[in-house]
């Protein structure tokens, strides 16, 4: 009898040990943001800007940016010194290569509860039509979705271009709303940023690249939903 008095009181013990602890490891962890792309991700400075934004909303201890990759190679200095750095971004790759060789990894090894993202420069340039880069878009959903069906998404219409031909990026991002429009759904919504309107190419450092007034263009058409996305799963209001 006292065994059996001993057992249950320890049974009670521990439960009472493990509910506070799982409530605590719930309420610290944070919320996972992949900013994914190419080197309009890697080598710019929107993904600064739009932290000083969460910053800026005392969001920026409840989230975390998310990716293999952890670099500054602009040395970008936004109002937040110690912003998050990791990032998706990788220079001249090609959507429709990540989409095929790469997504999967990543989400395996930096899960995510938001993806933004901004690809298709690199496939215009090597003559990737636009049903080629939109079929990469939808398996990279897809991919998103497998690793977390429950992702929120945000796609960027890609920035213009200040050299070549404009025509393949003018067509990728006119193809883009009815596409998002065709995926988007309840558990996992998808919304546009409109990098595009009224990005001059005076604002590309180098014609295709953003300058800092290009990034904060990009941050102000991003940093707004991807707002509006934190703090929907985090529960709270404006």
């Amino acid at each position: 009898m006292y065994a059996s008095i001993l057992l249950s009181a320890m049974a009670l013990a521990s439960l009472a040990v493990a509910g506070p602890v799982q409530v605590a490891e719930r309420q610290t962890a944070k919320l996972k943001i992949m900013p994914l792309g190419d080197s309009i991700t890697e080598i710019t400075c929107w993904r600064a800007f739009v932290w000083d934004q969460l910053a800026d909303a005392k969001l920026a201890d409840q989230v975390q940016y998310v990716g293999s990759q952890n670099s500054n190679p602009q040395n970008c200095k936004p109002t937040t010194a110690n912003w998050d750095q990791h990032h998706e971004g990788h220079s001249g790759w090609l959507a429709i290569d990540i989409a095929n060789n790469y997504l999967t990894g990543w989400l395996q090894k930096t899960p995510a509860d938001i993806v933004m993202f901004m690809l298709g420069t690199n496939d215009v340039f090597r003559g990737r039509s636009t049903t080629d880069i939109i079929a990469a878009y939808t398996k990279m959903v897809n991919i998103i979705r497998a690793s977390n069906p429950k992702t929120k998404i945000i796609v960027d219409l890609v920035i213009p271009l200040g050299t070549g031909s404009t025509s393949g990026i003018t067509s990728l991002n006119a193809a883009i709303p009815a596409w998002a429009k065709g995926l988007n759904s309840t558990d996992s919504p998808i919304v546009i940023a409109d990098c595009s309107q009224g990005f001059p190419t005076s604002d590309l450092r180098d014609g295709v690249h953003p300058n800092i007034a290009g990034d904060r263009i990009i941050a102000s058409r991003v940093g707004p939903l991807l707002l509006n996305y934190v703090r929907q799963s985090l529960g709270k209001t404006a």
